[in-house]
């Protein structure tokens, strides 16, 4: 029985890539070493399997098959991805496939130790009833929102230093709901990017004002609000922006939409960089795809930091370098401005902050201490806001330990 599973196992040739896993690899070896019916190995080999589980973070072998099969990037869900049509033979090996993978789901602490010859203490894990295939299928048929591979399981991604795109395992959780005012500003960004997910177009963002307005944490808000309907985010730093038409060429093969995320956005005149994003944002062939949009942030409204000579006009062209500074910002289809906030305006969100965070200092001791903070930090801003009242929260905590 034992060889006739492995055997199955090995025909896997869609999800062939699942046999490099390593709970289905240790599973392998240990159905080899019960039908060689080595007890000390098939022992070994038990515990083995089960501590990969363990070590997946799942406890749950159920589970962890439906993940594995549903994160798994293999032609098939390429294919559906790009909304091909598989031929008929690709279909059943799917079917059958994912009756094979059912088997495995299906095991017992009980079953995988029927044929051990051992009575001692053997771990265990738990046991769920899934539907594989239907879930497979469900999956595919909202592949718009589910995606495939690593995009299946994480929203927020970085590129590395060579330029290959990997997952943030701790994403910034931040939601709409904590961000305080600047609720126009949020809605424009909410409705061009819910015109994105419904393939309608989609505008490049910029978003500029002061430090501690909340641009960042505005974009991220609302895409941890939307990546339920496919919405995923990917950070690339300013150094990185000549990568962005092989980037955006990986990503239009994808089913799912994408923002590229460029924060603190500036250049120096002259900056290989500036030509770069100059191009893209043209639409150039490269660099155009319909399921991908670029959202940057910068405290600069031009972006390119001009010197007082430049300004003055020691250039022969200055008219023409002035507007060359501007076009870039112009270039983007959405200009936000974050405005920094005024004394009222400041002082609401602290009151909001100390008050959903639990601080119960009189109001007027509240605003005099915001007042006072702020001073250090030269303006005000919702990041000052936020300063602030963590400050109090730390301070409450020292005091309720002491």
């Amino acid at each position: 029985m034992k060889k006739e599973f492995l055997m199955r196992l090995y025909t896997l040739t869609i999800f062939r890539n699942l046999l490099e896993d390593p709970v289905i690899q240790a599973l392998c070896e240990y159905l080899k070493d019960l039908d060689n019916w080595d007890s000390l190995l098939a022992v070994s080999g038990y515990c083995q399997t089960v501590g990969k589980l363990y070590l997946s973070g799942e406890s749950n072998f159920a589970d962890y098959i439906q993940r594995i099969v549903s994160d798994d990037e293999n032609v098939y869900i390429r294919r559906i991805g790009m909304g091909e049509t598989a031929e008929p033979f690709m279909e059943e090996a799917v079917a059958k496939e994912l009756e094979i993978l059912q088997e495995i789901a299906d095991l017992t602490p009980q079953g995988l130790q029927e044929e051990l010859f051992y009575e001692g203490y053997l771990p265990s894990f738990e046991v769920k009833q899934i539907k594989l295939k239907e879930e497979y299928y469900h999956r595919c048929a909202n592949i718009h929102c589910y995606g495939y591979g690593m995009y299946a399981r994480f929203h927020m991604f970085y590129v590395d230093e060579s330029g290959k795109i990997m997952p943030v395992h701790s994403p910034d959780s931040i939601r709409l709901s904590q961000l305080i005012d600047y609720k126009r500003e949020q809605q424009l960004i909410i409705d061009n990017t819910k015109a994105l997910l419904e393939g309608k177009p989609a505008a490049n963002i910029l978003l500029t004002g002061d430090a501690g307005t909340g641009k960042s944490s505005t974009i991220k808000a609302v895409v941890n609000e939307l990546y339920h309907k496919g919405l995923r985010i990917l950070e690339i730093r300013k150094e990185q922006l000549h990568k962005i038409p092989a980037i955006v060429d990986e990503l239009s093969k994808n089913p799912l939409k994408f923002i590229l995320f460029i924060d603190d956005l500036s250049f120096v005149k002259d900056d290989d960089n500036f030509s770069a994003l100059k191009a893209i944002l043209e639409g150039s062939v490269s660099a155009k795809s319909s399921n991908v949009v670029i959202y940057a942030t910068s405290n600069r409204r031009h972006l390119v930091k001009e010197t007082f000579s430049e300004r003055d006009g020691d250039d022969v062209h200055r008219n023409d370098t002035i507007q060359e500074i501007i076009s870039l910002s112009e270039r983007f289809g959405l200009h936000i401005t974050f405005n920094r906030p005024n004394k009222e305006t400041y002082l609401d969100i602290v009151s909001r902050l100390a008050k959903e965070s639990g601080i119960r200092l009189p109001e007027e001791e509240l605003k005099a201490g915001a007042e006072r903070f702020v001073l250090g930090k030269g303006n005000r801003s919702a990041r000052a806001a936020k300063q602030y009242v963590d400050s109090l929260i730390v301070k409450e905590t020292k005091f309720a330990e002491s």
